[in-house]
């Protein structure tokens, strides 16, 4: 389960990779999901975590229901239409990320790979990205040498689970500014209050 600050870095990462993908063309709801799933993969090789997205294996690649879901409640409060971030989110949300972003070790390196990512598949259709997301190879705990494509994993199949995951490093952002872009994507930007702290 993703925690509140969670989801605030997965919306925020899911505007950004949206406005990088605009200048590639019609974008849709299969190819955003093989684009994320391909960004959380990246960032988990390099040691780092960025998303918080679970992947099953579906009928045209990855498939996260808490990416759709994010994807759905940031349309509903006005932030994006389709699949296209509003002026609001290009001139307050995307700059407040970036800055968060800067001088921060991880999450300058999570931009990279963000940023690589999208520069290398946003121009596939749907059906290219889906190709390229099937022949990855995954390989499970019980045999971690064992590679298989994910072409070849059953239908359903948990993919990606990234609370179990050790990394070295996750791509995080000061409560300052996770109250900012909360704010600015229409959600309450008042402090989640903690029961331990209590």
């Amino acid at each position: 389960m993703r925690t509140p600050d969670q989801i605030t870095v997965d919306r925020a990462l899911l505007l950004y990779i949206l406005q990088l993908a605009a200048p590639y063309g019609r974008l849709s709801d299969v190819k955003l999901q093989q684009l994320c799933f391909l960004c959380e993969l990246q960032t988990f090789a390099k040691g780092l975590k960025a998303f918080h997205f679970e992947f099953f294996r579906f009928a045209y690649g990855a498939f996260s229901k808490d990416l759709d879901n994010d994807l759905t409640s940031l349309r509903r409060k006005g932030r994006i239409e389709n699949f296209t971030v509003s002026d609001q989110v290009k001139e307050e949300a995307i700059p407040l990320l970036l800055n968060a972003i800067k001088g921060v070790e991880a999450n300058e390196k999570v931009k990279d790979i963000v940023d690589a990512v999208v520069a290398a598949y946003g121009p596939q259709d749907s059906g290219a990205i889906t190709n390229s997301v099937e022949s990855v190879q995954l390989s499970t705990p019980q045999d971690p040498e064992l590679k298989i494509p994910i072409r070849d994993i059953v239908f359903h199949t948990t993919l990606l689970v990234p609370h179990r995951i050790e990394v070295q490093a996750e791509f995080t952002l000061a409560r300052a500014s996770l109250s900012r872009l909360n704010a600015v994507m229409g959600y309450d930007s008042r402090p989640v209050i903690d029961a331990q702290s209590w």
